[in-house]
C-alpha cells in the first residue's frame, strides 16, 4: 500500500511532467539540507536514501576509511570498517545508518525551498535534452498569448517564444490558434531553456513537403534547394534518386492534394516545384518558371547568368517587383540578369558594327607594316620573287600586280566603206499655194483695262439703275405712240 509520501511525490511528478527518479533525487537533496541545518549533522558528510516502494526514509552518514583517524565524524579507521565490511580498503567511503538526526521547522521551510529548486533545475534540464535533439524540426503549439514584438507559444512541456523577425508578415496571430513552427534555436540560459520558433525559415516549407510527400521521407525524391519570400511565394527545386521517378509530380500529388496541404498550413503561399538539373543553364532556366526562356549565357568566373526570354515573356520572367527573378537567383545561388529578345537582338547588332578602337587600330597598324614591307626594293639574291600571271608574291605575306610588257600585233586602218545618203524629195506645191494671196490676219489690240474695285463697280451699277427709271423716249418711240 503506498503511503501519502509516496502519492504526494507521484502527483508532483506528473505535475511537473518529470519522471519519479528526478523527484526522489530533490526530496532526497531536500533532506539532506534540512539536516544540515543542524549543529549535529553539519559536522557530519550526510545521505539520504528514500525507498521507492515504501516510502521509508533512511539517513546515512558517509566516512573515509584511513588507518588512523583525525575526524571522528568524518573519518573510520581500517580495523572499524572491516567489522561492518569485510572486503573494505583504505581510501574507500562507507555508509553508516543513524537515526539520531532530527529536522525543525526551520529546516522543514529549507527542505522545501530545496525541492522547488531542484524540480525546477530539473525540469529545465529535461526540457533542454528533449528539444535540443529536435532542433531543425516542425513542433505543433498553441499561441499562448500575444505581445508586440513576439508571441508565446504552449508546445506542451514547454513555452517557445515566436519573435517578430521569424513571423509572416501576411499572419495575424490570436490566443488559441494552433499552430506547426520550426524550431529554430534551443538555447540554455538561467531562467531555463529558450526555445526559438519560426514561421518565416525556408526549412519550414521543406520540413512540410518531408510529412506530406512519402517519396522525400523514404529518400526516393530529394529537395536540393528552396527559397522563400515568407507568406508570398516560394521555390522548390526537387530531383530523383531513382530512374522513372517523377520528382514534381511526386511534391504535387493527385490533383494538387499534397502541394495544397502544404500551402493551406503556410497561409495560402504560393509555392512552385521545378525541376532540379546539374547543368546551370538548364537549371536557371527551370528557375524563372513559369515563364519560357529562349537562350541563357553562363560566366562561370563571375557566376552570373544573362537570360533572354520573348518580348511578351519579360514582365513574367521578373514577376511582381521583381520577386521571380529574386527567388530565381536565391534558388539557383547565380546572379540573373533578364532580357527581351528584341533587346538582345539589337545588342548583338550594335556590338557587330562597332568594332573596338584598339583592335582597329592594331589591325590598321598590321597592315601599314606590310605595304612598307613590300614597297622596298628586294634583292633578288636574298630573296626569291615568284611572278605568276602578272602577279607578284614576296615573302607569301602580300601580293601586289606587276606591270608586264606584252607584244601587241599592230593592225592596218581601214575606212568604213561610204554609204549613200538618197536626195531628199522635193515638195510638190499647188497653184493656190503659188499664186494665191496670203490671208493677212487682223490684229487687234488689247486695250488694258484697268481692274476696278469693289466699290466703284457698286457705285457704276447704282447709277445705271438710276438712269434706267428717269429714261427720256427716243424720237421713234414718240411717232409710234403718235401714229396709234
Amino acid at each position: 500500500m503506498k503511503t501519502d509520501f509516496i502519492l504526494a511525490i507521484t502527483q508532483l511528478a506528473a505535475e511537473r511532467n518529470l519522471p519519479k527518479d528526478v523527484v526522489f533525487s530533490a526530496v532526497e537533496a531536500a533532506l539532506v539540507s534540512a539536516f544540515k541545518k543542524d549543529d549535529l549533522g553539519a559536522q557530519h558528510n550526510i545521505s539520504v536514501k528514500i525507498n521507492p516502494a515504501s516510502g521509508d526514509v533512511k539517513v546515512y552518514t558517509l566516512k573515509t576509511v584511513v588507518e588512523k583517524p583525525t575526524d571522528v565524524y568524518r573519518e573510520i579507521s581500517l580495523a572499524e570498517a572491516h567489522r561492518i565490511k569485510k572486503d573494505v580498503k583504505l581510501g574507500e567511503t562507507i555508509p553508516l545508518e543513524s537515526t539520531q538526526f532530527h529536522a525543525g521547522r526551520i529546516a522543514a521551510q529549507t527542505a522545501k525551498q530545496v525541492v522547488l529548486q531542484r524540480l525546477r533545475e530539473a525540469e529545465r534540464e529535461f526540457i533542454f535534452g528533449e528539444y535540443v535533439d529536435r532542433e531543425g524540426d516542425i513542433v505543433s503549439g498553441v499561441v499562448q498569448r500575444v505581445e508586440p514584438r513576439q508571441a508565446i507559444v504552449d508546445l506542451g512541456k514547454a513555452e517557445g517564444v515566436l519573435p517578430a523577425t521569424e513571423q509572416m508578415r501576411t499572419e495575424r496571430y490570436r490566443v488559441g490558434q494552433r499552430l506547426r513552427l520550426y524550431l529554430l534555436e534551443v538555447n540554455r540560459t538561467n531562467k531555463g531553456p529558450r526555445l526559438i520558433l519560426s514561421r518565416s525559415h525556408p526549412n519550414l516549407v521543406r520540413r512540410l513537403f518531408e510529412l506530406e510527400v512519402p517519396e522525400i521521407n523514404n529518400r526516393i525524391v530529394e529537395i536540393k534547394a528552396v527559397a522563400r519570400e515568407a507568406g508570398f511565394r516560394s521555390k522548390v527545386a526537387v530531383a530523383a534518386l531513382q530512374e522513372g521517378i517523377d520528382p514534381v509530380g511526386s511534391c504535387v500529388g493527385l490533383r494538387g492534394v499534397r502541394i495544397q496541404n502544404v500551402v493551406n498550413e503556410l497561409g495560402g503561399e504560393r509555392i512552385d516545384v521545378i525541376q532540379w538539373h546539374a547543368h546551370p543553364k538548364v537549371f536557371v532556366a527551370n528557375a524563372l518558371s513559369p515563364a519560357q526562356v529562349v537562350n541563357v549565357d553562363i560566366d562561370e568566373a563571375e557566376k552570373s547568368a544573362v537570360v533572354v526570354v520573348p518580348d511578351g515573356q519579360l514582365s513574367l520572367a521578373i514577376g511582381k517587383e521583381g520577386q521571380n527573378a529574386r527567388l530565381a537567383a536565391k534558388l539557383t545561388g547565380w546572379k540573373i540578369d533578364i532580357k527581351s529578345q528584341s533587346v538582345a537582338e539589337a545588342e548583338k547588332k550594335t556590338m557587330v558594327k562597332e568594332a573596338p578602337p584598339v583592335a582597329v587600330a592594331e589591325e590598321a597598324a598590321k597592315v601599314k607594316e606590310r605595304v612598307a614591307r613590300v614597297k622596298e626594293p628586294v634583292p633578288l639574291e636574298k630573296e626569291e620573287v615568284a611572278v605568276s600571271e602578272g602577279v607578284a608574291q614576296v615573302e607569301g605575306a602580300v601580293a601586289l600586280p606587276q606591270k608586264v610588257e606584252e607584244e601587241v600585233e599592230v593592225i592596218p586602218y581601214e575606212a568604213p566603206p561610204e554609204v549613200e545618203v538618197p536626195a531628199e524629195k522635193p515638195q510638190i506645191r499647188f497653184a493656190e499655194d503659188i499664186f494665191a494671196p496670203k490671208a493677212v490676219k487682223p490684229e487687234f489690240k488689247k486695250k488694258d483695262k484697268k481692274k476696278k474695285s469693289f466699290k466703284e463697280d457698286k457705285l457704276e451699277g447704282g447709277k445705271l439703275k438710276r438712269a434706267r427709271k428717269h429714261k427720256e423716249p427716243s424720237i421713234d418711240e414718240l411717232e409710234e405712240d403718235l401714229e396709234e
